[in-house]
């Protein structure tokens, strides 16, 4: 799976994009952020702030209950604002 990463979440986690092997069995965008969590702490801290980030799966917006597959590109990144 294809994850990228924006804004603070990416300084937090220290990359902007990477590809992982996620385990069978994580099926939504909560089960990837829970899985992520598990496996390292910049993880963790960066997905402290959970409600405040926004999802996309394949450049769609998304929430917390979508269905991923392993071919699935992720986004996480902060609600953005304009003016």
């Amino acid at each position: 799976m294809n994850l990228k990463y924006f804004a603070w979440i990416a300084e937090i986690i220290d990359k902007r994009e990477e590809s992982l092997e996620i385990p069978s069995g994580i099926e939504t965008i909560g089960q990837l952020i829970d899985y992520l969590s598990s496996i390292d702490e910049a993880y963790k801290k960066a997905f402290e702030k959970r409600k405040s980030i926004k999802f996309a799966v394949n450049q769609v917006l998304v929430n917390e209950n979508e269905l991923i597959s392993k071919a699935d590109e992720v986004a996480f990144f902060p609600p953005m604002t304009g003016g």
